[in-house]
């Protein structure tokens, strides 16, 4: 590996294709976090159902889930790039529903739940293209410091989308759904000006054996078997993202725009983290601080389960946000230098379902239990049982808490795994 380019805090924005990408995944981004603030405290305001809200999460997820074996086939037999276009106009559509929903005044769950399902739709074959993409458009020198920056666009999104969010939608709904809409179309432009990058394709015909490739190659590599199934399980239990309305209008009694600063507060965190990270990137111990951060946010968590005080709820989401920063940073830029580019789309979709179970179920999770037992238990137990995920999974998957640095897997690294 060259060093000096190793050690180009800059690298990936060397690349004018990436650099496009990474503005366009901001903006998408921006809008979604707006979108997903107007709609939970549209709904909530409207109904006042914590299993309402439940559910926001879970029919985005269900796509993921059943179209599993089609979203990483499609990923790794067509263009990429092309792919992420279609998925950002259809949000784009989808944000325009919302907004003629809201204009017409025929808001109701039922309808609500119709348009997510599409975005859910969307997004089960954007994420995996979007995370095989990006291999494509950087060369494998520069891919740690691509993610780090990445991650560091989709949080900048995450704190400034949910405060925008708030106050748009102090303003009117109306105004948030357009704003969003604005920001999806700017996001599909730029990804159209993105020129078609050089992939490894298949020509082998369609089969079972060829669509479940990626589970075959998962399963035989406990490096990224224990990185996505840690993901899983940690934010599955952890997850309190769905409750923010619950906390923000009735224990820490704010507004839209308190809601927005609860949304933001990980964000911050994780922004801030995935700065430090783009800066001074992990040399050692990665597998080590990549457990550490799922602990910090189990923790942070069950802090912020317990707080009756805005400040220190605050500064808990902050310290979830950094936490879950590292673990991300760590996981992401595993399983895309162990994973062959011919297969990984395949492997994203699994990946993208696992990440999908661990925030939109997770959210499907946190909203049932909080309808059963309250806001506070389903946020403290789900808190605990990351941070017990942490310390099981450490035990689990040994060669996963013992690799060192991030970089591109010998074949002996391959086969000792």
């Amino acid at each position: 590996m060259n060093t000096a380019t190793a050690n180009n805090r800059f690298g990936a924005f060397r690349h004018r294709s990436y650099t496009l990408l990474f503005f366009a995944r901001f903006m998408a981004a921006f809008a979604t976090q707006i979108i997903s603030v107007s709609v939970g405290w549209q709904m909530y305001d409207t109904t006042r159902s914590t299993l309402y809200l439940g559910l926001i999460g879970l029919v985005q997820f269900l796509p993921s889930l059943l179209l599993i074996l089609v979203t990483g086939s499609v990923t790794d037999r067509y263009n990429r790039r092309a792919i992420v276009s279609i998925c950002l106009t259809v949000s784009a559509l989808c944000a325009m529903a919302l907004l003629l929903v809201t204009v017409t005044g025929t808001f109701s769950p039922l309808l609500v739940f119709t348009i997510l399902t599409v975005f859910g739709i969307e997004r089960a074959f954007m994420s995996p293209a979007v995370q095989s993409l990006l291999p494509n458009l950087v060369p494998v020198e520069d891919l740690p410091n691509s993610f780090a920056w990445n991650s560091s666009s989709w949080q900048a999104a995450s704190i400034t989308g949910p405060v925008a969010g708030g106050l748009l939608y102090g303003i009117g709904p109306v105004v948030a759904y357009s704003v969003a809409l604005a920001f999806m179309v700017a996001g599909a432009l730029l990804v159209f000006l993105i020129p078609k990058p050089a992939q490894k394709t298949t020509s082998e015909p369609p089969s079972w054996s060829y669509i479940l490739a990626g589970f075959g190659f998962i399963s035989r590599q406990k490096i990224v078997l224990g990185a996505i199934s840690l993901d899983l399980f940690a934010v599955l239990l952890g997850g309190a993202t769905a409750l923010m309305p619950v906390f923000a209008s009735d224990i820490l009694a704010l507004g839209p725009l308190g809601l927005g600063l609860l949304r933001a507060a990980p964000g911050i965190g994780a922004i801030a983290m995935a700065l430090y990270l783009a800066l001074f990137p992990i040399r050692h111990y990665s597998g080590i601080k990549m457990f550490s951060g799922v602990a910090i946010f189990g923790i942070a968590t069950v802090i912020f389960g317990l707080s009756e005080t805005t400040w220190l709820s605050i500064v808990a989401l902050t310290l979830m946000g950094a936490g879950d920063m590292i673990s991300v940073y760590v996981r992401e830029t595993l399983i895309a230098l162990w994973t062959p580019d011919q297969v990984r789309g395949r492997v994203n979709a699994v990946n993208s379902v696992f990440v999908g179970a661990s925030n939109e179920l997770g959210e499907a999770r946190a909203g049932v239990m909080a309808w059963g037992f309250g806001a506070v238990p389903a946020v403290v137990i789900g808190g605990l049982g990351t941070l017990a995920v942490s310390l099981a999974w450490a035990g689990i998957f040994p060669a996963l808490r013992k690799i060192d640095t991030l970089e591109a897997p010998t074949q002996e690294d391959i086969r000792a795994a």
